[in-house]
């Protein structure tokens, strides 16, 4: 476990000039220590989400349409993946190396989100290990970081051209010196938003795997016969998925469990009503194969803004790009929500979402660059950089229950008696 580390695609250096950062030598090469506070912010997000999200659900997903504190996480991680790929790739010496490299690191992500989210250790606690190939969910957060690295990374490869670091002062400079990549991200929208609204779903059945639910084994018939929904039952997003990956190999307890159509818990898990509708017993894949072309557009961003820091220089000139572009994001996507558009959605990873969502980051990320980088505050954000420094190794440990089990393991006199249970004593009250 001490060997996962984070890739050298997160080695991000870079030359500072003196006017930048006052005693600092000319070309001194420092690490930009914001990108690494701000993978470290999004794993601690996503501990804090995975782990309290289901005794405070506000913090959780949203059950369907919506955007809840856990639905930045996934758009953060490929934000900052997507900003770190121009610091890695631009001291390439060929475009052969560059490949190779990328390559690489999207097999390893791969095989990491297989055997933690494919269902390997699908019970620590009780030591229980092993997959059903039959059972086995192929997609999941990794996979989903992996794809948009390696269309984007490669994209960085082959789409940019000689180019000098120093560009002219305009805001649409570097959209011009990168056009080809937004012209990739405008292929990948019409495509989504083409398939999204135009792939007929017809009904559909399945049967309940879940083991631990009441129904196990009994089969539900879904009514759709539709075009162009964005509901739970009838979108072209779970029809994908379920055509192409199995509906054996998706995820078994979607976030849209927790609906008021499904249970009078609502936000709360709990038991489904009466007269809940069939679809609230079916599997959904979150990280599907749609929703994960259209994630590659938050990935695109980022590495936008990786250009900026790339070929910018001067810090009020970079906040200026930021800034500028995360508050238009944030406002044209709570504009295309509110409006009826395009609803927020993290299931579907609908273009609203995208918008929002990297808006988001790129105003949190250029609030953390002026406190870390520009007023050297770095001891504030120690204990993150570290965890960004470290990303993999503390993911991987998240992911097995390491650090529940660790927090959860001190008790006062009785087991009961810990900090997460004295916390949800207080939330009871």
């Amino acid at each position: 476990m001490a060997e996962i580390k984070v890739d050298p695609v997160d080695n991000h250096t870079m030359v500072i000039p003196e006017t930048e950062i006052s005693a600092q030598k000319p070309h001194r090469t420092l690490r930009v220590a914001s990108l690494d506070i701000f993978r470290g912010l999004t794993v601690a997000l996503m501990i804090l989400v995975d782990d309290a999200g289901g005794e405070w659900p506000m913090i959780g997903h949203a059950p369907w349409h919506g955007c809840n504190l856990a639905d930045f996480v996934m758009p953060f991680f490929l934000f900052i993946v997507g900003m770190a790929i121009p610091l890695a790739l631009k001291r390439i010496p060929s475009k052969g190396k560059g490949v190779k490299k990328v390559v690489f690191r999207t097999l390893k992500l791969l095989f990491w989100g297989l055997l933690l989210q494919g269902g390997f250790s699908h019970a620590p606690d009780k030591l229980t290990y092993g997959v059903d190939m039959q059972m086995i969910r192929f997609c999941g957060i990794l996979q989903r970081i992996a794809f948009a690295y390696l269309v984007v990374a490669l994209a960085e490869i082959f789409l940019k051209d000689a180019q000098s670091n120093d560009i002219a002062a305009g805001y649409c400079s570097v959209f011009r010196l990168y056009c080809w990549h937004w012209l990739l991200g405008a292929c990948i929208l019409i495509l989504y938003l083409a398939m999204l609204y135009g792939i007929y779903v017809p009904d559909w059945q399945f049967a309940v795997h879940d083991k631990e639910s009441a129904d196990y084994g009994r089969v539900f018939t879904v009514d759709c016969n539709v075009r162009g929904k964005l509901n739970p039952p009838c979108n072209a997003v779970g029809y994908i998925d379920r055509e192409i990956l199995g509906i054996n190999h998706i995820y078994l307890k979607p976030a849209w469990r927790r609906a008021k159509a499904c249970t009078e818990n609502s936000p709360y898990e709990g038991p489904f009503k009466n007269d809940a509708p069939s679809w609230c017993h079916a599997p959904f894949e979150p990280e599907g194969i749609l929703s994960s072309i259209s994630a590659v557009l938050s990935t695109i961003i980022g590495v936008h803004f990786g250009h900026v820091l790339v070929h910018l220089k001067g810090h009020s000139k970079r906040l200026k790009q930021w800034i500028m572009m995360g508050f238009a994001l944030l406002i044209l996507g709570i504009l295309l929500h509110f409006t009826h558009a395009i609803p927020l959605n993290k299931q579907l990873y609908t273009f609203s979402y995208v918008c929002v969502t990297s808006g988001a980051a790129a105003l949190v990320f250029s609030a953390i660059y002026i406190l870390a980088d520009i007023w050297g505050l770095k001891y504030m954000f120690v204990p993150l950089k570290w965890i960004g420094m470290n990303a993999m190794l503390v993911y991987v440990m998240a992911a097995e229950g390491i650090f529940a089990g660790f927090i959860n393991g001190w008790y006062y006199e009785d087991p009961h008696n810990t900090l997460v249970g004295f916390s949800l004593e207080l939330n009871r009250l």
